[in-house]
């Protein structure tokens, strides 16, 4: 007779404690399981895969080997925390994933008590690590803190800084460095996991802390060439010499895709670790899943995709990308102009400036994740004379608002921001959500900010800020296709500060910021059908506005709807702003600001975000039916 299937151990492992009862032998088959089940649940939501796939054992190790909650556990980006979420009491959920209602594709504190910080953009886990270490050590705890750091983030100052700060003050804190690109010290077998259960177990502890001593010693009394000799030589034995010059005991690498080699370590750092430590280990992208470990750039964040080919749902293919036009829009005034050049921040692909290295691969520029260096970098070009387009998400580009301000705008030079998934972005939720770029540049003196309403306008826009010379200059545009819109062969430059009427009316008029222009025109249509004639403008600057465009709107209309995809303090702020210096309020003008919701939006639909915001067709024809002190029932009738 068959014996019954044994029951999977992932079915008795729903929270980090159920692990911990296992036995060490098991963990193996758990990871093998934890991968499949990650494989199956990305399948069917999308979402980040590959980076996930790389980190099954290492999630596995951690929550073997420390008493997470209570032992802090930060994971840097969030894309690796997908095995994090099923091993922590939210398995059931996770096919509700980056949906409505549904798990964050990030980590998000209020989601579970397994994630004390929330990690979407990159580089922040040493920050906020150190600062639970310290408060720690302030309330007179012993519980540890581990950041896990990886999928680039090491790439962004902000990360070497934190541990500065951490090696200056000695705290007791845990990094393990994901290093799932290139290694330019890779593990050599056992010979590598053995050294490096040597070098953090007890006796090798006790033996580096003399030599830390006799170090210091020698600073004192020898020459500081003999002293930093032998600084270089113990961080060549003990191996990662920066990481040591910055205070951390450096351990690795190792293999991370081996248990036998991580539980050792973990252990012997839990124990016996004292002050910082980084712990290198040495995963692939990908690992488990062979498309995905063929193709880990095609696989960091995927579609729906089938489980045997590998192959991923591809979108309706009406209308190009926003990305794709303006990347061939940038490429076709490269063709042009030999002083145009790119900048990216670790994303080529994601803002379509892949196109633009193959074509110009010498005028292209990747400086990782590091936004704030991309923007100075940016101007330092533009005061040699280049036209740098610095192509930064808008919330990424959050990250580098202070030299946005002083090393670019104060000193007018003209760098050019195209501003990528501007407006609501979907499944990645509020830390991605496009809200505020247009408040926080159009709030600078003598920066041009446009908005493309569709993919021609793009074109033009691309081309303004080509033949702009006089100082900053943006444009944002959404994540996913245009409208449809017949397209020019090339952009034509745009008069500064103009925008255009698209429909005449006489009653009602609409005056949309950017992508929302499309459903204005829906909107005028029904308003039209109820008797209420309805122009509709397409301001395309939010700064320099336009005034004389705005003016007629004013004097001739009884209603203003202004309408935007972007936060209080942005394009309506400004125009209600010169509608109140130039009497225009005090008109009987109606005038309805509709913006985003001064709220955090998590995941949905774009569409669902966009009607529930009221920026939708029906939410600007009931805008302007309650400015009539009027219900679109008795209207209709």
């Amino acid at each position: 007779m068959t014996p019954p299937p044994a029951t999977p151990l992932l079915d008795t492992v729903r929270l980090p404690s159920d692990l911990r009862k296992l036995p060490e032998k098991d963990l193996p088959q758990l990871a093998g399981e934890l991968r499949a089940e990650l494989i199956d649940v990305v399948s069917q939501t999308g979402g980040h895969l590959g980076a996930g796939l790389g980190v099954v054992e290492l999630t596995v190790a951690v929550h073997y080997v420390f008493n997470t909650p209570d032992d802090r556990l930060i994971w840097d980006v969030g894309h690796q925390a997908y095995p994090h979420k099923i091993l922590t009491g939210r398995r059931e959920r996770m096919r509700t994933l980056r949906q409505e209602g549904g798990l964050s594709g990030f980590t998000k504190r209020a989601e579970s008590e397994y994630d004390p910080f929330g990690a979407a953009h990159s580089s922040t886990s040493i920050s906020a690590g150190l600062g639970m270490a310290v408060g720690r050590d302030l309330k007179g705890g012993r519980n540890n803190v581990i950041a896990v750091i990886g999928d680039g983030a090491m790439s962004a100052g902000m990360a070497y800084e934190a541990m500065n700060n951490a090696g200056a003050l000695d705290a007791r804190l845990i990094v393990i460095l994901n290093d799932n690109d290139m290694s330019i010290a890779p593990p050599e077998g056992a010979m590598s996991a053995y050294l490096a259960r040597l070098a953090s177990g007890r006796a090798y502890l006790g033996i580096r802390d003399i030599g830390k001593k006799v170090t210091s010693y020698l600073g004192k009394r020898a020459e500081n060439a003999v002293a930093r000799a032998v600084e270089h030589a113990r961080g060549y034995v003990t191996g990662g010499t920066l990481f040591e010059e910055l205070g951390f005991y450096h351990i690795g690498p190792i293999d991370g895709h081996n248990l036998e080699h991580l539980i050792p370590v973990l252990r012997n750092v839990r124990d016996h670790g004292d002050g910082p430590v980084l712990i290198h280990v040495i995963t692939q992208k990908g690992k488990g899943y062979p498309p995905a470990e063929a193709a880990p750039d095609k696989y960091h964040g995927v579609s729906k995709f089938d489980v045997i080919t590998g192959a991923q749902a591809k979108a309706p293919a009406n209308a190009p990308s926003y990305t794709k036009v303006f990347a061939e829009s940038l490429v076709r005034e490269a063709r042009e102009d030999e002083k145009i050049v790119a900048v990216t921040a670790a994303m080529p692909a994601g803002t379509g400036l892949d196109l633009f290295g193959e074509a110009f691969p010498k005028r292209i520029f990747d400086v990782g994740i590091a936004e704030q260096h991309a923007v100075t970098f940016a101007a330092g070009l533009a005061t040699e004379g280049f036209k740098p387009f610095a192509a930064i998400y808008s919330t990424f580009l959050q990250r580098a608002y202070d030299q946005v301000v002083h090393d670019v705008a104060i000193q007018k030079l003209p760098v050019r921001f195209p501003i990528d998934r501007a407006g609501y972005v979907g499944a990645d939720g509020p830390t991605h959500c496009g809200a505020f770029d247009t408040t926080y540049l159009a709030t600078l003196p003598g920066f041009v900010v446009m908005a493309a309403a569709d993919e021609a306008e793009l074109k033009h826009m691309v081309r303004t800020a080509a033949a702009y010379d006089e100082g900053p200059i943006s444009f944002r545009y959404p994540r996913g296709n245009g409208v449809g819109v017949e397209m020019p062969e090339r952009g034509s430059v745009l008069e500064i500060g103009k925008g255009r009427i698209v429909r005449e009316g006489t009653k009602i008029a609409l005056l949309s910021l950017g992508t929302r222009l499309a459903d204005c025109l829906l909107a005028a249509e029904e308003l039209d059908a109820a008797g209420l004639s309805t122009t509709v403008a397409d301001a395309r600057f939010a700064k320099p506005l336009d005034e004389e465009l705005i003016g007629r709107l004013a004097r001739e209309h009884e209603v203003l709807i202004i309408v935007e995809e972007g936060s209080v303090g942005g394009f309506a702020s400004h125009v209600l702003n010169f509608l109140a210096h130039h009497g225009l309020l005090e008109t009987g003008l109606k005038v309805r600001p509709l913006i985003m919701p001064d709220v955090f939006t998590d995941q949905a639909k774009p569409e669902a975000m966009v009607a529930e915001a009221g920026l939708d067709s029906a939410g600007i024809v009931r805008a302007v039916f309650a400015a009539l002190g009027q219900g679109t029932a008795a209207i209709r009738a």
